[in-house]
């Protein structure tokens, strides 16, 4: 009876109370500090690498900060306007470009305006991942925060250190007196020479410095229209590489002579009212009262009555 049973197997023996470890799936999902804990898994397919550098961004806002990711999650040509993202997202347009000039400002977005082919003007928009860097980061740098908006700013500075000095547009002719009527009309006629030809397209400033020579040609009986013509004509086949600097020379060099000199008209009789001749009480015109030409001239005594 006290035999014991040899096909039986031997328990499994119990760890000691040192040795009993948490599962290692079970170590992962606690922190003794209660924070964060992330569960994360490898994405293979529809993902975007985001920089740290944004998604903690200590001066960005939450919503600059999720309208960061979302456009930098975008494909190349899709529309990230104001009013395409106040569609997609529940905030009003007023927030949604408070949060794109935040991003604007610290170099995470460039918007430019631009001139198409065929002289419209549209906003172009370009996403930076990481402002100012061209490449990949280093560890230093994708360890600590590094401020955006100081290299873009260094990088212009040198850029503009690099470009060689704009030359002066040359001269152009002055007019005899040149009216502010005058001057606006110029300013027109030059605004209107890319309707002529797309290449003719003149910032504000070199219009501004072309527009006394135009005006110099209107003030020789040209119309505005004849102007524009002659300006634009005739225009080589190269690219225009500066249209004003071109334009300033067609306007010194075919400036038309002055027209034939016309004396000025000799003015208007005046033209006196109407009265009464004290001698004959006739109607006659006068700068003053008092008698008419016939009674100066042919003064008769006044008979006199006894």
């Amino acid at each position: 009876m006290d035999t014991q049973n040899t096909s039986v197997r031997p328990h499994a023996q119990t760890r000691t109370a040192g040795r009993n470890h948490p599962p290692r799936s079970a170590r992962a999902n606690t922190h003794p500090g209660g924070g964060i804990v992330h569960d994360n898994s490898r994405h293979t397919t529809r993902f975007t690498v985001v920089g740290n550098h944004l998604a903690q961004h200590p001066e960005l806002s939450g919503l600059a900060i999720g309208l960061g990711v979302h456009i930098q999650s975008l494909p190349t040509g899709a529309r990230a306007d104001i009013k395409t993202l106040a569609a997609r997202f529940p905030e009003g347009s007023t927030r949604i470009a408070a949060a794109l000039r935040e991003l604007e400002t610290h170099g995470y977005l460039r918007r430019t305006r631009e001139r198409t082919e065929s002289g419209r003007i549209v906003t172009r928009t370009v996403s930076c991942n990481q402002p100012g860097r061209h490449g990949d980061a280093s560890d230093d740098e994708s360890k600590g925060w590094v401020k955006p908006q100081a290299r873009p700013q260094a990088r212009r500075a040198a850029e503009q250190r690099k470009q060689p000095p704009r030359r002066a547009l040359p001269a152009v002719p002055k007019p005899a007196y040149a009216s502010p009527a005058l001057l606006r009309t110029a300013i027109d006629v030059l605004a209107g020479l890319r309707r002529e030809d797309p290449r003719l397209f003149l910032p504000a400033t070199d219009a501004e410095h072309l527009a006394p020579g135009v005006a110099a040609w209107l003030e020789r009986d040209l119309t505005p229209t004849a102007v524009r013509h002659a300006l634009a004509n005739d225009l080589p086949v190269e690219p225009l590489r500066r249209p004003a600097a071109f334009l300033a020379h067609r306007l010194a060099a075919q400036l038309p002579p002055l027209p034939p000199y016309r004396a000025p008209e000799s003015p208007p009789p005046v033209r006196h009212p109407l009265r009464n001749c004290d001698g004959c009480d006739r109607a006659f015109r006068g700068p003053e009262p008092g008698r008419c030409r016939d009674c100066r001239e042919f003064r008769q005594p006044v008979p006199a009555f006894t």
